[in-house]
C-alpha cells in the first residue's frame, strides 16, 4: 500500500521538528522488553519489565495489560502493601522531546491485578490504568515483579520449569477497551533449582524372571528434574533374605538428570527393597520397594497416565516435550495426551498425532491421542475421549463430516466462537457406532462433569483423582446413580510434569494421580481391551498396587454370587497402609483401622484436615491455625500429605504447632509425640479461606458456609474413644483429632471379605470397591466389582 508523504502532499503545516520521522520509525504498538533472560522455578526475585509507547501514544483513559496464562502458578500479586511479598508497581518516564513537542499530560497511573483479567490462555494480567492524561511516543512504563524498594520480598517465581515463559502486553490505545496486543513477546526460561532429592520410579509388583526397569532422577525442591547433572552413584536391589545386588550409574550428563537400569530380573520371591544414592551431601538415599512373586502369564500392573496437555493448548512446554517426559522421567507405561477440543488447531492435531504414533512402542510406550471435550457442566461437563485404534482418530470431524468440538475458538480465531457438538448427547452420537475404539472419561477439572449424562458403553472410567484434587464423592455419585464405571486416575497435567506430577501453588492442589492397568498384553490393543473393561485401580500419584478380586473374577467384571462367597483384596504401597474400607457404591459396608491393628500409642495422636470447599473449579480450602496442647509436653511433631514448600507446619512456642495448608480433596496430617495424653487438653483452630479469585491476596477470603474450624477436646476423651471427627459443610470437608500409632504400619496388606458378613440386599446389583489411605496420606481405589448376590 502506498504510504502518504506529508512533505509532498500536505503542503504547509506546523509541527514538532523531526517527531513525525521519529514517530514513524517506532513499532505502532510500542514494544516490550524485560532484562531476565533466565529465572530459577520458585525463587524470589524483582523482576523489570519496560513498555516503551509506540507511533500510536496511549491516550487519556486507556490502559494496559502485562498477561500471562491462567495456569501458571506465579504468586499472586497486590498493590496494597509496598513493603509486603509480590508487591507489583508501575512508573512513568517520559521520552526526550523534540523541538514544539508538547510534554504528555499524565499525572498517575493505577495499578490493579486481576487473575482473570484478559483472555484465554493470558488471563493473569497485571492491569495499568492511564489517570488525567495522555502519553507520548517513545515514553515508558517501567514494571515491577516484586519492587523491593520499600523493603518487600521480591515474588516468588513460578514454581515449575518452563521454556520460554511468555509475558505479553496488551493495549487500548484509545481508551475504547478495545486491546491489540503488541508483538513481540517478553520470554523467559524458567529452569530449574538445586537438586532436593532423589525419586525411584519402578514397578510394584512383579513376576519372577520377569524383566523391568527402573528410573533414578534428582528433583529440586519444587519437584522439577534437574537438568545436566552427571552425578555418580549406586543403585541397590536389597532381597528378602538379605542378599544385596548393586549397580553403578551416573546420572544424564546432558538433559534432564535421569538414569535408567534397563531389564532387570529379580529370581528370588518376596519383598525386595531398592535404594539409590548418588556422591552429593545434599542428596538422601531414595528407597522404593518391588514384590516378586510366581509369574501366572498375566503382566504386571501397567502405570498409565491418559489426560495429559501441551502448549498445543493450555499447557506448558510442547507436545514432545510432554511425552517424552512421560516415558523418559515419569517412567509411564502408558501416555495418553489431551487435547482441549475447542482450542487445539487442525494443524497442530494432525502433528500431534503423528508424533504419538511414531512414539508408541509396544512392549515398552504406549501412547494414544486424545481430546478433552470442554462443555459446560450445564450442557454435561468435561469429558476425555482416549482414541484407542490405530490411524486417524474421529477428530475433529466425525465420519459423517460433522465438527466435534465442543466449540471452537483459540487465540487465532479473532474472537469469534464456533458452536461444534453441544450439549454432551452430540459427542456420545460421533463415538457410539464404534465403542471399543473410544474411552470417554467423566472428570472433574475447570468444568466438572455432570453425571446427569452417562452413556454406558463408551463412559467405562470415571477420574477420581488429578492434579485439580481427590473426588471420591463423584466416583460414588455415578454408582449409586448404577453406572457401571471404574476407578481411573491422572495427572490432567498443564505443567509439563506428567505421570503423578507434583502440584503447583495454585487452582492445581494436588499430586496428578495414575491409573494402573491389569493388561493381558502390553500394547494398545491389550491395553484397550483391560482399560474397557474396568479391569484398573486409581493411585494419588505413587506405584501403589491394588486388586479386589471374587474368585477368578476381576474388579471392573459383573457377575453373580452366593452369600458362601469371599471378596480378595491386595494392596502393595510404600508408606503403610493405614486405611482400609470397603463400598457399596456410596455406603461404607466394611473396614479395617491399621493403627488400630498395631495398637494405638498413648502419647501419639494426629490432626487430620482433608476435602475441599465445593465441587468446582477453585475448590481449595486454605487452612492456617494453631493445635495448642496444655498439660502434656509436645516432644515432637512431623507432617504428612503437604504438596509443595508453601504448605508448612512449625512450632509456635512452648504449646503450640502452627500450620499453613490447603486441600483440594485430598488430606494432610500433623502427628505428634506427647508426653501423654491423661490431664491433656488439645485446642484446634483454624480459618478456613477461599481462593482468592479477585481481590487483595493480602486479605484471606473465609469460607462463607464455615469460616473456621474449632475442636477442644480432653485427652481423656481420646483416650476413650480414639479420635473426633467434624464433617463441615463442602466437598468431604472435615477436621480430625485421632489416636494413631507408633509401630510401622505393613507396606502389604491382603484378606478375605465373607459376602455373608455384609448383609447385602439380594437381588439388585451392588458396587463394591475398595479404597485405602497409606500413612502419608497417598490413596488408591479399585474399580468396583458389579455384585448381585443370589
Amino acid at each position: 500500500m502506498p504510504q502518504f508523504d506529508p512533505k509532498t502532499e500536505a503542503g504547509d503545516y506546523i509541527a514538532p521538528i523531526g517527531l513525525y520521522e521519529r514517530n514513524k520509525n517506532l513499532p505502532f504498538l510500542g514494544s516490550l522488553s524485560c532484562p531476565r533472560s533466565e529465572l530459577v522455578a520458585g525463587e524470589w526475585a524483582e523482576l523489570q519489565l519496560v513498555y516503551t509507547v509506540g507511533g500510536s501514544g496511549l491516550a487519556d483513559g486507556a490502559w494496559l495489560k502485562l498477561a500471562f496464562k491462567f495456569y501458571s502458578d506465579w504468586a499472586l500479586f497486590q498493590t496494597s502493601d509496598p513493603a509486603g511479598a509480590n508487591y507489583v508497581s508501575a512508573e512513568y518516564h517520559a521520552g526526550e522531546l523534540v523541538p514544539g513537542q508538547s510534554a504528555a499530560t499524565v499525572q498517575q497511573l493505577k495499578v490493579r491485578f486481576d487473575q482473570k483479567g484478559h483472555e484465554r490462555p493470558f488471563q493473569k494480567a497485571v492491569i495499568i490504568d492511564i489517570v488525567d492524561g495522555y502519553l507520548n511516543p517513545g515514553d515508558r512504563i517501567v514494571i515491577r515483579l516484586g519492587d523491593r524498594r520499600q523493603g518487600g520480598g521480591g515474588t516468588r517465581v513460578q514454581s515449575f520449569v518452563e521454556q520460554g515463559f511468555r509475558f505479553r502486553m496488551f493495549i487500548d490505545p484509545l481508551g475504547s477497551s478495545k486491546f491489540a496486543e503488541v508483538p513481540g513477546d517478553s520470554l523467559i526460561d524458567i529452569v530449574p533449582g538445586a537438586p532436593a532429592s532423589l525419586q525411584i520410579v519402578a514397578p510394584r509388583l512383579v513376576g519372577n524372571e520377569e524383566a523391568f526397569d527402573i528410573i533414578v532422577r534428582a528433583d529440586d525442591a519444587w519437584g522439577n528434574t534437574c537438568r545436566n547433572l552427571p552425578l555418580a552413584g549406586t543403585l541397590r536391589l536389597h532381597g528378602p533374605e538379605g542378599e544385596v545386588r548393586e549397580q553403578a550409574y551416573t546420572l544424564a550428563e546432558s538433559g534432564w538428570a535421569v538414569v535408567r537400569a534397563e531389564g532387570l530380573r529379580l529370581a528370588r520371591n518376596g519383598e525386595w527393597r531398592i535404594a539409590a544414592g548418588v556422591d552429593d551431601p545434599r542428596l538422601a538415599e531414595a528407597s522404593a520397594y518391588v514384590n516378586v512373586e510366581n509369574s501366572s502369564g498375566a503382566l504386571r500392573a501397567l502405570y498409565a497416565d491418559l489426560h495429559v496437555h501441551s502448549d498445543d493448548t493450555v499447557g506448558t512446554n510442547d507436545t514432545s516435550y510432554n511425552l517424552s517426559y512421560g516415558r523418559d522421567v515419569a517412567g509411564l507405561d502408558v501416555l495418553g495426551y489431551t487435547a482441549n477440543d475447542f482450542n487445539i488447531t487442525e494443524q497442530r492435531w494432525n502433528k500431534a498425532v503423528e508424533l504419538i504414533h511414531a512414539l508408541n512402542e509396544p512392549g515398552r510406550f504406549v501412547c494414544y491421542p486424545g481430546t478433552e471435550w470442554c462443555g459446560n457442566s450445564s450442557a454435561g461437563g468435561d469429558r476425555n475421549i482416549v482414541f484407542l485404534r490405530d490411524g486417524k482418530p474421529r477428530f475433529p470431524f466425525d465420519d459423517k463430516g460433522r465438527l466435534v468440538r465442543s466449540f471452537e475458538w483459540n487465540e487465532f480465531t479473532a474472537g469469534t466462537l464456533k458452536p461444534g457438538a453441544w450439549p454432551v448427547d452430540e459427542l456420545y452420537a460421533a463415538y457410539a457406532d464404534d465403542p471399543e475404539g473410544h474411552l470417554m472419561m467423566p472428570h472433574i477439572g475447570g468444568r466438572r462433569c455432570n453425571l446427569d449424562w452417562h452413556h454406558p458403553q463408551l463412559e467405562r472410567l470415571i477420574e477420581v483423582a488429578s492434579a485439580w484434587g481427590q473426588f471420591h464423592w463423584v466416583y460414588a455419585e455415578a454408582l449409586r446413580k448404577g453406572y457401571r464405571m471404574g476407578a481411573a486416575a491422572n495427572s490432567d497435567e498443564h505443567q509439563g510434569r506428567c505421570g503423578g506430577g507434583v502440584p503447583a501453588t495454585a487452582v492445581f492442589g494436588s499430586r496428578g494421580g495414575l491409573t494402573g492397568v491389569i493388561a493381558e498384553r502390553f500394547d494398545r490393543e491389550g491395553v484397550a481391551v483391560a482399560l474397557r473393561a474396568r479391569r484398573t485401580f486409581a493411585t494419588t500419584g505413587e506405584r501403589s498396587y491394588a486388586s479386589l478380586k471374587l474368585g477368578q473374577h476381576w474388579m471392573g467384571e459383573v457377575l453373580s454370587a452366593g452369600a458362601g462367597a469371599q471378596l480378595d483384596y491386595r494392596l502393595l504401597g510404600d508408606q503403610g497402609w493405614e486405611s482400609v474400607t470397603l463400598y457399596d457404591g456410596a455406603r461404607v459396608v466394611w473396614q479395617r483401622d491399621l493403627h488400630r491393628e498395631a495398637g494405638l500409642a498413648d502419647g501419639r495422636i494426629r490432626l487430620r484436615l482433608g476435602g475441599a470447599r465445593v465441587h468446582e473449579r477453585y475448590r481449595g480450602a486454605y487452612w492456617s491455625g494453631t493445635i495448642r496442647v496444655t498439660g502434656a509436653v509436645v516432644r515432637d511433631f512431623s507432617a504428612y500429605g503437604l504438596d509443595h514448600p508453601e504448605q508448612t507446619v512449625w512450632r509456635q512456642d512452648a504449646t503450640t504447632i502452627a500450620f499453613r495448608t490447603s486441600t483440594s480433596g485430598d488430606t494432610d496430617s500433623i502427628e505428634l509425640d506427647l508426653s501423654t495424653l491423661a490431664g491433656a487438653r488439645i485446642e484446634v483452630h483454624s480459618r478456613i479461606d477461599s481462593y482468592i479469585k479477585v481481590g487483595d491476596p493480602l486479605q484471606p477470603q473465609a469460607y462463607v458456609h464455615a469460616p473456621q474450624a474449632v475442636l477442644s477436646l480432653a485427652g481423656e476423651e481420646l483416650l476413650a474413644a480414639g479420635g473426633v471427627e467434624q464433617k463441615l459443610p463442602g466437598a468431604e470437608l472435615s477436621v480430625a483429632v485421632e489416636r494413631i500409632s507408633a509401630g510401622a504400619l505393613p507396606r502389604e496388606v491382603a484378606g478375605s471379605i465373607a459376602l455373608g458378613e455384609l448383609e447385602l440386599e439380594p437381588g439388585r446389583e451392588h458396587p463394591l470397591f475398595i479404597t485405602a489411605r497409606q500413612r502419608d496420606q497417598s490413596r488408591v481405589w479399585t474399580s468396583a466389582l458389579f455384585l448381585t448376590p443370589d
